[in-house]
C-alpha cells in the first residue's frame, strides 16, 4: 500500500489571458498530488466556465476545452481523496453560484471538524452535492459573503470556523484569493511572471509555467490579488509556530520543489546520510524504490560508501495511486509497476531504500522482486519513522488496526517481508532532515501527537 496526499491547487490571475492553459501545465506539474481526477475553472468577463472530470491531466483536457475555457483568471486542482472519497462529482474546482454572483474553490488538506459543520449548515437549509469537506468551505464563504462587504473578508471570517489542514484558492468574480490554515499543515507559494501573480502547492507548478518563486504564504494569511493589485489579511495569523506535514519532504513533493526555504531533494539526500549513520552495513550496491527513495538511497550510498546503483524499472505508465482490492491484486500490481534490473543485484548484497512501510505488503513483494532477481542480500532501510498513529489532515495514512509497526515489532517485520536487514529513521533523526526549513513541523503519523484537537 502506499501514502497518498489529498491534491495540488494552482490560481492565476494574468490580464493578457489564456489562464485556463497557464493552469493546464501548472497542473501536470502537480500531477504527483492527485491521479484520480482534475478540474479547471476561468473567469472571462466576470462569467465562470469551468471543465473537471475524473482522470489524468493530459486525458481530462483537449486543445478544444482548453480553447474555449480561455480566461483572465483561473484556478485549478489535481485530486486524491482522503475525505469523500473517489466519486466523481467530488471533482474540484467546487463551483457556486449565488445571490452575491459566483465562487470557485480549490482546497488541499483535510478539516477534522467537517461533520460538525456540516450538520450546523444542513440545519440553517444548505444541500450538499458532494461528500467533501471543500463544499463545507465553499458554502461557510458563500454564507459569510452574505453579511458582509467583500469576498476576502468572507475567506478571513468563513476560515476562522476551520479546524484542520486547508491551503485554498478562491476565486470570484474580479478576485483571486489564497488562503492557508493557521497551523501551516500544507505548503502553498505565490510567484510572478510580469503582471501575473500565481498561487500553488509546490514551487515546481510556478517553474513550470515560467513564474519566478516569491515567497511562501504564512500560516493563516490571506492573499488577495484584484485587477493587479496584491495585498496580504494577516488578521488570522495567530502567531504560534508552524506545523507542516513533515512528509511534504519524505514523499509528496517534486524532489526539484523547495518548500519552506528548504530543498526537498536535499532533506531526501540528508534522510538516506542520517540512515546511513544509523543502520550501517556491509553490502554491494544501493538503490532506490522509485521514485520517492531514489534521492534518499543516494543519501545513504554517498554517507556509506556503498556504490549507488539503478536497481528497479519504473512502468510511467502507471499513476503513483495504482492500487488495487484484494492480496492478489496488490501482489500483481507490485509486478505490473515495477520491474528489478537484474544484471545490477544478481548476486549482489542489495540495501534497498523506500520512503515507509504501511502495511508491509508492498514491501515484501518488492523484495521478493529482488530475491527472484538473485540478489544475495536484500538489507531493508526505511527513509521515515514506523507510522504508529492515523492522520487527519490531508494523508491517508489509514487506522491503526491496518498499521504494520502498531502490531509487530522491528524484528518481526523484518521476518514478515523477509528482508536481510531493516532499520527505520529515527524521530531524532527525521527532525534533522529540513535544517533549511524556516517553519515547524506535525509528525503526529509518527509519535501520535497533533498539533490540533482531533
Amino acid at each position: 500500500m502506499s501514502i497518498h496526499e489529498e491534491c495540488g491547487v494552482f490560481g492565476v490571475y494574468d490580464p493578457t489571458g489564456d489562464c485556463a492553459r497557464t493552469a493546464y501545465y501548472g497542473l501536470y506539474a502537480l500531477q504527483h498530488r492527485g491521479q484520480e481526477a482534475c478540474g479547471i475553472a476561468v473567469i472571462n468577463d466576470r462569467e465562470l466556465s469551468y471543465h473537471k472530470d475524473a482522470g489524468l491531466v493530459g486525458d481530462v483536457f483537449s486543445e478544444e476545452v482548453l480553447d474555449r475555457l480561455g480566461g483572465t483568471m483561473a484556478v485549478g486542482h489535481v485530486r486524491y481523496s482522503t475525505t469523500g472519497g473517489s466519486k466523481r462529482e467530488n471533482a474540484q474546482p467546487l463551483t457556486l453560484k449565488y445571490v452575491k454572483g459566483t465562487l470557485a474553490l480549490v482546497h488541499n488538506g483535510n478539516l477534522v471538524n467537517t461533520d460538525k459543520l456540516r450538520t450546523e449548515f444542513e440545519y440553517k437549509g444548505a444541500i450538499f452535492q458532494t461528500s467533501t469537506d471543500s463544499e463545507v468551505i465553499a458554502y461557510a464563504i458563500a454564507h459569510e459573503r452574505l453579511h458582509c462587504p467583500s469576498a476576502e473578508e468572507a475567506v478571513m471570517l468563513a476560515t476562522r470556523q476551520l479546524k484542520g489542514a486547508f491551503s485554498l484558492v478562491v476565486m470570484s468574480a474580479r478576485k483571486l484569493i489564497a488562503a492557508r490554515d493557521p497551523w501551516g499543515f500544507r505548503p502553498l507559494c505565490m510567484g510572478r511572471k510580469g503582471e501575473a501573480v500565481y498561487f500553488a502547492s509546490e514551487s515546481c507548478a510556478l517553474e513550470s509555467v515560467g513564474a519566478d518563486f516569491e515567497r511562501e504564504l504564512d500560516p493563516g494569511e490571506i492573499v488577495v490579488v484584484e485587477e493587479g493589485e496584491v495585498r496580504s489579511i494577516r488578521d488570522n495569523c495567530v502567531g504560534a509556530s508552524s506545523h507542516m506535514c513533515i512528509f511534504e519532504y519524505i514523499y509528496f513533493a517534486r524532489p526539484d520543489s523547495v518548500i519552506a526555504g528548504q530543498s526537498v531533494h536535499e532533506a531526501r539526500l540528508q534522510a538516506g546520510r542520517l540512515l546511513a549513520r544509523e543502520y550501517p552495513v556491509e553490502a554491494d550496491i544501493v538503490i532506490g524504490v522509485p521514485d520517492s527513495g531514489l534521492d534518499a538511497a543516494m543519501g545513504y550510498a554517498e554517507e556509506s560508501g556503498i556504490p549507488y546503483g539503478i536497481g528497479f524499472i519504473k512502468n510511467r505508465y502507471i499513476g503513483r495511486t495504482f492500487i488495487t482490492p484484494g492480496q492478489q491484486s496488490r501482489e500483481n500490481a507490485v509486478h505490473i509497476k515495477l520491474g528489478p534490473l537484474k544484471s545490477r543485484v544478481e548476486g549482489r548484497r542489495v540495501v534497498m531504500i523506500d520512503d515507509s512501510i504501511v502495511r508491509g505488503t508492498t514491501s515484501k513483494q518488492i523484495i521478493s522482486l529482488l530475491r527472484r532477481a538473485g540478489a544475495r542480500e536484500v538489507h531493508m532501510r526505511v527513509s521515515a519513522p514506523p507510522f504508529v498513529s492515523p492522520c487527519y489532515f490531508g494523508t491517508d495514512i489509514p487506522d491503526r488496526e491496518k498499521l504494520i509497526a502498531c502490531h509487530h515489532s522491528a524484528e518481526e517485520i523484518r521476518k514478515m517481508i523477509g528482508a536481510d536487514s531493516l532499520g527505520f529513521l529515527s524521530l531524532h533523526s527525521l527532525h534533522q532532515i529540513a535544517p533549511d526549513a524556516q517553519c515547524g513541523f506535525c509528525d503526529g503519523c509518527f509519535t501520535g501527537e497533533y498539533p490540533v484537537e482531533v
